[in-house]
């Protein structure tokens, strides 16, 4: 679990207890995503302008962190990172020079090189990603399909980019969530290769957020409302089965049980982020809440 204030914070008996491990030096940084392998391996992005937007990375569990890249670049803001496999992982910043900015490795996260501009769609005025939940930028099947989306707001309309081959080149396609200032889609969740969801809202509004949730079955070339939406802004989501998903935001969390097509609320705590893996099911919170989710059948 990452935060701010340079927290990174790991557990291995089940949330009983938790060591702090985030590196020395970051007291200042703000961790906003971090993807670990195993026990041991870890790759962690902190966010922020220029100098604070950075990768580190650990082999031991947080014991020593190595930092791999620091941006040098005043007008990037790194937002997200996500791991195709193993080796292969991408992380994206905001627009810079009017096109969105990938980074990438194909060691683990131990280097990281700009990638070239060319294959990546011009930025509408205003658009960029939220750095909310770690989530912006997202894989499915983490076995090297060369497959990832990354979803936008903050222009006139909330888009999702796709590559098929591993951030080389993108195409965008436009959806129906509504977008401004400080909307859009702030969350993409993607269960396999064909079906998608996206959610958000407003962070400036979060009680009232009408048709901020959709899904894709086709990759994510298109996107198709929600019936019945959480209706408030939400910042992070999860798939827990084949049909079945979360979400989370500051003013409660949902359920679907259809895929993303519906949705219903099951409880009004404030959460950031959400991740689920083999059935269990994680969120985290303002003020360092974690909370596991527990079913009854």
């Amino acid at each position: 679990m990452a935060g701010s204030e340079g927290t990174i914070l790991r557990t291995v008996d089940g949330a009983r207890s938790w060591q702090r491990v985030g590196p020395p030096g970051a007291a200042e940084l703000q961790f906003r995503d971090i993807e670990a392998f195993d026990a041991d391996h870890a790759v962690a992005l902190t966010i922020g302008e220029g100098e604070q937007s950075r990768l580190y990375a650990t082999a031991n569990g947080g014991r020593t962190w190595t930092e791999t890249f620091r941006n040098t670049d005043p007008a990037a803001f790194y937002d997200c990172v996500t791991f195709l496999d193993r080796r292969h992982g991408l992380a994206l910043s905001d627009p810079v020079g009017g096109k969105f900015r990938i980074l990438a490795t194909s060691d683990g996260g131990r280097s990281w090189a700009v990638q070239p501009a060319a294959g990546m769609p011009d930025a509408l005025t205003g658009e960029f990603a939220f750095a909310a939940s770690g989530t912006c930028l997202v894989t499915a099947d983490h076995h090297g399909s060369g497959q990832a989306w990354f979803a936008t707001g903050g222009g006139e309309e909330a888009r999702v980019f796709r590559t098929v081959n591993a951030g080389r080149s993108w195409t965008v396609t436009g959806t129906a969530i509504p977008s401004g200032p400080s909307a859009g889609i702030y969350s993409l969740a993607f269960r396999d290769p064909r079906h998608g969801l996206a959610v958000g809202g407003d962070y400036a509004t979060p009680e009232a957020a009408p048709d901020a949730a959709a899904t894709s079955h086709d990759g994510g070339r298109t996107w198709t409302p929600a019936r019945t939406e959480p209706g408030e802004y939400r910042s992070g989501a999860a798939w827990i089965g084949a049909s079945t998903a979360l979400a989370v935001g500051p003013t409660g969390s949902d359920i679907s049980y259809t895929g993303g097509r519906t949705w219903l609320k099951f409880t009004a705590g404030s959460f950031d982020a959400v991740q689920c893996v083999s059935g269990a099911c994680w969120a985290s919170g303002e003020q360092g809440r974690v909370a596991t989710l527990s079913w009854k059948r």
